[in-house]
């Protein structure tokens, strides 16, 4: 295992396929500028080592990540404050668009920009004491950082907007019934499940689970008939030049494929 610490608030750590991504910024994680740097530091880091699966998760006991860093957007004007809100959706923006599947282990509170942070994962692993939610209305605020778009993606528009125009936190067990969360985990072993869960993602052919997470993209946005053309296109895309092949003679030839 190989370990870089080159930010105060982000580290992340290799281990074969999977990149660990960790955030440490006391007392509750805010994303200020400093989580924020990290946060792109490591994904710079991510492009060049090309991991499978990327994981996201917290080294403060008791949380994820406690949302926006409100004592800094208190002390900036209108410039400094879209300058702010623009590097944290730059990075979330990265992260959801990285090659690499990503996890969100969550464990503890993932509030605002923190259950944004989840949002912008492929999966989210939950611990069973981990509350989500999106306060920001308490503030005169909306979800800035990707979560008016993102949410109701996830769990429809009725329980995105009870969510958040009630600024409510939600337990593990309702997030996970709404599909907020697609893994519960017991309480404070979200980290654990989550490793668990890569192991299981570096397993299957990776331009295939792209292709998944493309195909199931599209469906958000493209009416039926377009988007069950594009899924033809996406199979015929690695049945051509995918490892479709590697994976159709290993079936035949009863062993486990050779997938990059």
């Amino acid at each position: 295992m190989s370990v870089s610490e080159e930010t105060t608030a982000v580290s992340w750590s290799s281990d074969g396929p999977v990149l660990h991504i960790a955030l440490n910024r006391p007392p509750a994680n805010a994303l200020g500028p400093a989580i924020t740097e990290g946060l792109h530091a490591a994904l710079d880091h991510a492009d060049t080592a090309a991991p499978k699966v990327l994981i996201v998760s917290s080294y403060l006991p008791g949380f994820f990540a406690a949302g926006a860093d409100i004592k800094h957007m208190t002390t900036v004007d209108a410039t400094s404050f879209k300058a702010y809100g623009d590097g944290l959706r730059s990075g979330l923006g990265r992260l959801a668009g990285h090659p690499a599947l990503s996890i969100a282990a969550i464990d503890g509170l993932a509030l605002g920009g923190g259950l944004e942070l989840a949002m912008a994962c492929t999966l989210r692993v939950a611990g069973a004491d981990a509350k989500l939610g999106l306060p920001e209305v308490k503030l005169g605020l909306i979800p800035g950082a990707g979560g008016t778009q993102r949410l109701p993606r996830l769990v429809g528009r009725g329980a995105a907007l009870d969510i958040m125009l009630t600024g409510r936190q939600i337990d593990a067990a309702e997030a996970l019934r709404i599909g907020l969360v697609d893994r519960l985990a017991p309480a404070g072993s979200a980290v654990s499940s989550a490793r668990e869960l890569a192991t299981e993602l570096c397993a299957a052919s990776a331009p295939a689970q792209q292709a998944v997470v493309r195909t199931v993209g599209a469906s958000a946005d493209l009416p039926l008939a377009e988007g069950l053309r594009y899924e033809v296109d996406q199979i015929q895309d690695l049945f051509e030049r995918g490892e479709a092949a590697e994976g159709l003679r290993a079936f035949v030839e009863k062993r486990r494929p050779n997938f990059a």
